[in-house]
């Protein structure tokens, strides 16, 4: 058996990597993730990924586990954007090297940091990032809302300012280099790349970004109030819901408690039973 080498994702074909990838994740945790290769591009912008930065493990032409990489020098971090290796190759420690290579080239790159999200009920993978010395730095929850569920409390005295894009990437861009430790998909690095229009509002501490899924649904894709109380947060999303009485409202596995999630909780948002923890470690 020849050695395994890592190359840069840039130098395989999107569909050998596309293809990896389904095959890693084909038992994951939520489900098979079944995306269409014509839809690999939008993932990998929504991972802010850089494949000259990603690496593959290949061994005798065959491409057995990856590890992509998005680079967030705002804040001196590289983060894993997604890493996988494919059922023939678990096992064979390709992706723990693929792991210990990404830790050893952020600091090389002069990275203070290097991070990832991960499923809390990922045990594998739990196990694999505590051994290499990740520790848990935010619980990053999930939530619904059905549409006939009871509005609770939510100040309706002034309604949301509207504002551009621009103007709303802006705010995210100032508050993440603030707070350092915002989840990259919920700032301006992955938003840009969201193949749906985004509206955002701001009220006083905390701005709302969202958009409309088909008829009968929304999305929130950020939510961030700088105020502990979260009453600018819990005003703006239950504005959301006066105007879309209709309609489900779901927030991705990616909201901090303290900045956002407890206002969600006050207004009857279900955290889903799944959650992400935001993981770090220096280099």
């Amino acid at each position: 058996m020849s050695e395994l080498k890592f190359v840069p994702a840039d130098t395989v074909t999107p569909v050998s990597l596309h293809a990896a990838f389904a095959a890693a994740f084909s038992d994951y945790l939520l489900g098979p993730f079944n995306l269409p290769l014509d839809q690999w591009p939008v993932f990998v912008g929504r991972q802010a990924a850089d494949l000259s930065l990603s690496r593959a493990a290949v061994r005798d032409g065959l491409l057995l586990a990856f590890a992509l990489v998005a680079p967030r020098p705002e804040i001196g971090h590289w983060r894993l954007a997604t890493m996988g290796a494919t059922p023939e190759a678990r096992g064979s420690g390709a992706a723990p090297a693929l792991l210990d290579d990404f830790i050893s080239r952020a600091a090389s790159a002069g990275m203070r940091g290097v991070e990832l999200e991960c499923f809390a009920q990922n045990e594998r993978a739990q196990r694999l990032y505590h051994a290499r010395g990740f520790k848990t730095v935010h619980a990053l929850y999930g939530y619904a809302r059905a549409t006939d569920a009871i509005l609770r409390d939510g100040d309706p005295s002034h309604g949301p300012h509207i504002v551009d894009l621009p103007v709303a990437f802006a705010w995210l861009d100032r508050h993440n280099r603030e707070l350092g430790d915002l989840p990259l998909q919920v700032t301006p690095a992955s938003l840009r790349a969201q193949p749906v229009w985004l509206h955002a509002w701001q009220r006083g501490s905390a701005q709302l970004v969202f958009a409309m899924r088909g008829a009968q649904s929304v999305v929130i894709h950020s939510l961030v109030d700088r105020d502990a109380a979260q009453h600018d947060a819990q005003a703006l999303v239950a504005q959301l819901v006066r105007q879309h009485p209709g309609r489900s409202i779901a927030v991705p596995q990616l909201q901090r408690l303290d900045l956002g999630g407890e206002a969600l909780e006050r207004l009857g948002f279900e955290r889903q039973p799944l959650h992400q923890v935001l993981m770090r470690r220096a280099t």
